[in-house]
């Protein structure tokens, strides 16, 4: 079972992080006790016998508060259910993997972090799911499912068929999305942008039986050019 901050933290379970609040953020890598190598990597590592915590990422991504905020509600939540009475099968093991990735020129593109995260609490059945970030440069702002495409666009109309066609051609069979979870716009919520696609992230079972592990999908810029926000 996939665990965030919907579990409640509980005073102390976290004693041995020692972190200034997300308000007062200077970086992620900070906030979270990691360290910066020469490639602006930022290596963030943890272990005790109840659990292992490993988080890499890239260390310059614009919107550090938003990776504090999220990179901590995961580490918190995490740490929470490895500390509670009875947990078993220890330890349990968190891993979020960032990758980079960019469109446009430096001072006026795009930039995207995507983690894929793997969790295991002790169950028979781990889990791995994405969580991607997004940033207009130019606009000093994040970019959305929604903000990425003109209002009323009905992107999915063009974005699904090359979704569905691309996750066949990688499985080797036709893959097995029904029309709702296919044209089911919370389903396309992590993506990042290159100058060339727009790549989907599919946790694990989300938009196809959990058989399919995560997925992702890349959708050809070209294909969706006249649908796409200006500014982008």
């Amino acid at each position: 079972m996939r665990i965030l901050a919907a579990t409640a933290l509980t005073a102390g379970v976290v004693a041995a992080w020692v972190a200034a609040p997300v308000a007062a953020s200077q970086s992620a890598c900070a906030d979270l006790g990691g360290t910066v190598d020469a490639e602006k990597t930022c290596h963030v590592h943890a272990e005790n016998p109840a659990y292992r915590l490993d988080f890499i990422f890239p260390a310059d991504y614009p919107d550090q508060q938003a990776l504090t905020a999220y990179l901590t509600q995961t580490r918190d939540g995490f740490v929470n259910v490895s500390d509670m009475p009875g947990s078993w099968n220890l330890p349990y093991v968190l891993d979020g993997r960032g990758t980079a990735y960019r469109s446009g020129p430096e001072e006026a593109g795009t930039r995207s972090v995507v983690f894929e995260v793997y969790e295991n609490v002790g169950g028979a059945h781990p889990q791995t799911w994405f969580k991607a970030f997004n940033w207009d440069v130019a606009a000093q702002a994040p970019i959305t499912f929604d903000t990425l495409f003109k209002p009323n666009s009905n992107p999915l109309d063009v974005i699904f068929p090359i979704v569905h066609a691309d996750l066949s051609r990688q499985l080797g069979a036709a893959a097995l999305i029904s029309p709702a979870d296919g044209m089911d716009s919370t389903n396309y919520q992590q993506f990042a942008i290159t100058d060339d696609s727009v790549i989907f992230f599919f946790g694990q079972g989300q938009i196809m039986g959990g058989a399919g592990g995560a997925l992702q999908a890349s959708v050809p810029r070209s294909e969706i050019a006249p649908l796409l926000t200006p500014s982008d």
